[in-house]
């Protein structure tokens, strides 16, 4: 007689939470409908840290806005000094608009990001250990240090990756397609080798 089946964990059958919809009105009010409340910039920028996702739409198209919404988020921090984005960065970047590694761009900062994202949790924990080992002697900051060392390293190499490319030949002239599409194969494989370096050294 067969068995019945095992009962799934009921928290494996909890759906995960949909993104919150945000309307914006033409008088620029942002109205949150999960509270049916007005919210500010300053809001949404919290619902992020708090990795609570959410979609904006325009109340009177539908249109979903949410790019331009978390660009002016972005805008309103960095009017506030908190400077994230050096501004050699900024130029590249607005530089590869119309470039022929435009599509490229999206989803390798994606990638780049999600792996530094892991890399800062690393970071949290170490200086976590070092507070708890304070007692013990300045060495207790060693690892910290030596991981923002290498997190930075790895953010001066993704950006590089957005400068002009060198001929193979290392003679002058602009790069072909196929020079910076090889270009950006080599560099992609170096970055591969360092993150898992990093990972291995983290484990």
């Amino acid at each position: 007689m067969a068995q019945p089946a095992a009962p799934q964990d009921a928290a494996s059958e909890t759906p995960p939470r949909q993104p919150v919809v945000v309307k914006k009105y033409a008088n620029r009010r942002l109205y949150n409908t999960e509270t049916s409340s007005y919210v500010t910039l300053e809001d949404l920028a919290g619902m992020v840290r708090q990795k609570r996702d959410f979609t904006v739409s325009d109340a009177k198209t539908g249109e979903d806005i949410t790019r331009s919404v978390l660009t002016q988020i972005i805008v309103e921090e960095e009017s506030k000094g908190q400077n994230l984005l050096p501004i050699p960065f900024l130029r590249q970047l607005i530089g590869l608009y119309g470039d022929s590694l435009q599509s490229v761009v999206p989803r390798y900062l994606e990638a780049t990001m999600g792996t530094f994202a892991r890399q800062q949790e690393g970071m949290r924990r170490a200086a976590q250990d070092a507070v708890g080992s304070a007692m013990g002697g300045f060495n207790a900051f060693s690892s910290f240090e030596e991981m923002g060392k290498q997190n930075l390293a790895m953010l001066e190499r993704a950006m590089s990756l957005f400068t002009p490319f060198p001929r193979a030949n290392g003679t002058s002239g602009a790069a072909t397609p196929g020079d910076e599409l090889e270009a950006l194969r080599d560099e992609v494989a170096r970055l591969r080798q360092e993150l898992a370096a990093l990972k291995g050294g983290g484990g």
